[in-house]
């Protein structure tokens, strides 16, 4: 049994992923639960698929995608608040125009650079097992950065998610903290996109905190449920990966729909 736990950590490439793996397991539920609250889902899926265009932009250029995805991620999801607030769209149209306008762009990079070592199916299902020790790097100083900046405004952005009026009566910026929140799932997108990949993505900022909705009773206890449930599913997605020889993306994605569905007969056999 001890070497059935052990046996896949023997391996370098196992271990970054499971740094990466816990990392994007405490990150995607803590800010998922934002996410989720605020419902903002749809904001994740765009921006997984807005990121294209910078993720193709960094291999064509011979340099690590996500050095390239992050800044371009960001821009993009203050863009959304930008022309919500100056056309009077709603957040969902401006969404929706962005993600189908830059994935279109980033499909017509993808076939100008045909003789660029340019990995699709990495970008589109997630390659958790392909991490180079940069990648780690990189995605912990998102984590640190996204992490650190939760906690130093935690009631400030909880305050304005819940009553945005009375976070601008009392004289919060509420616009600001709205912009900080957008940047800050944009930084979980790109630290989530080597795990899970453009396609699942939204899987894993939504669906571990959407499960610990269902259990906790404060948005706190949501919030480190969500974490624990995330670091589980990870960790769990790595050793279907490695046994079952499964895509490293769609295998964290059905271990986090599994729990989900499983709390959710859970909750329903209870309340009947």
């Amino acid at each position: 049994m001890l070497d059935f736990i052990t046996e896949p950590f023997r391996y370098d490439f196992m271990l970054r992923a499971l740094a990466v793996s816990i990392g994007i397991g405490i990150l995607c539920p803590t800010v998922g639960s934002y996410v989720v609250t605020r419902r903002l889902a749809f904001m994740g899926e765009a921006l997984s698929h807005a990121v294209l265009p910078g993720l193709v932009l960094g291999y064509i250029l011979g340099i690590n995608p996500l050095f390239v995805a992050a800044p371009a991620c960001i821009a993009t999801a203050l863009l959304v608040g930008y022309l919500s607030q100056k056309t009077g769209l709603s957040e969902d149209t401006a969404i929706g125009i962005l993600l189908a306008g830059l994935f279109a762009l980033g499909l017509v990079m993808l076939s100008f650079s045909k003789n660029t070592n340019v990995d699709l199916e990495g970008i589109l299902l997630g390659e958790l097992l392909g991490v180079s020790t940069q990648d780690v790097w990189i995605i912990f100083t998102i984590c640190l950065i996204t992490l650190g900046t939760l906690y130093l405004l935690h009631k400030e952005l909880v305050f304005n998610s819940f009553d945005p009026q009375g976070a601008s009566i009392i004289g919060l910026p509420s616009r600001l903290l709205d912009y900080l929140l957008l940047a800050l799932i944009a930084l979980v997108v790109v630290a989530a996109l080597q795990a899970v990949g453009v396609i699942l993505l939204l899987a894993m900022l939504v669906t571990p905190a959407a499960t610990a909705y269902l259990i906790a009773r404060s948005f706190v206890a949501m919030m480190l449920l969500g974490a624990l449930i995330g670091i589980f599913v990870s960790i769990s997605g790595i050793y279907l990966s490695y046994f079952l020889n499964l895509p490293s993306g769609p295998a964290i994605t059905l271990a986090a729909v599994t729990i989900f569905m499983v709390v959710t007969l859970f909750k329903h056999k209870t309340l009947s």
